[in-house]
C-alpha cells in the first residue's frame, strides 16, 4: 500500500489509458509519426534520426493503448505508420518516381529504427498478452469449486459410466 502514496505512482495514474482498436492505433500512430516528420522537416531540416529516436515511443504507446482484443495488430501497424510518416523527409528528387526512390533508400538506409519501434511494439504486446493469459487462468480456478471434481461423481470419465468389473 506504501506504493500507493508515492508521488510517481500517482503521476503515472493520471496519464491517460485510452483503448484504441486496431485501425484506431494504425491511424493514432500514422497521424503521429506524419505530423513528427513535418515538424521535423521545418524544425531540423528533415533529420530521419530524430524521426526514428521519436518513432520509438510512439510505437511504444501504440502497443500500450490498443486494446487487448487487437492486440496483434499493433506490431502490424507500426511499420506501416513509420513507412508513411516518413514521406515528407525522404530525400527523393522531381517526379513520383524520384519520390518513391528517395522513400525506398530512406527505408533502406534508417531500416534499424524501424525494426527497433516494430521489436518494441512486438515486446509489449506480447508482455501483455501473457498477462492477459495468466489473469484468466487465475479466474478459471478461482471458480473452480474445491473438490475439483466437476459435478455429480463418477470419476470426470466425460460422461460415461463404466461398469465395475
Amino acid at each position: 500500500m506504501a506504493l500507493r502514496r508515492t508521488p510517481l505512482y500517482r503521476t503515472l495514474r493520471r496519464i491517460p489509458n485510452p483503448r484504441l482498436t486496431g485501425l484506431g492505433s494504425g491511424l493514432f500512430c500514422t497521424a503521429v509519426m506524419f505530423l513528427l516528420a513535418c515538424l521535423l522537416r521545418l524544425v531540423a531540416g528533415g533529420s530521419v534520426v530524430a524521426y526514428g529516436v521519436l518513432f520509438l515511443p510512439v510505437a511504444a504507446l501504440t502497443a500500450l493503448w490498443v486494446r487487448p482484443a487487437d492486440l496483434v495488430t499493433a506490431p502490424v501497424g507500426v511499420p506501416i505508420a513509420f513507412a508513411a510518416g516518413v514521406l515528407p523527409i525522404s530525400e527523393g528528387s522531381d517526379g513520383f518516381g524520384g519520390q518513391v526512390m528517395g522513400l525506398v533508400t530512406t527505408l533502406a538506409f534508417h531500416a534499424g529504427w524501424l525494426y527497433g519501434g516494430t521489436l518494441v511494439a512486438g515486446l509489449i504486446v506480447t508482455v501483455r498478452r501473457i498477462r492477459l493469459m495468466t489473469l484468466r487462468r487465475q479466474g478459471r480456478t478461482a471458480q473452480r469449486p474445491a473438490g475439483g471434481g466437476g459435478g455429480s461423481g463418477g470419476g470426470g470419465g466425460g460422461g460415461k459410466r463404466v461398469p465395475a468389473a
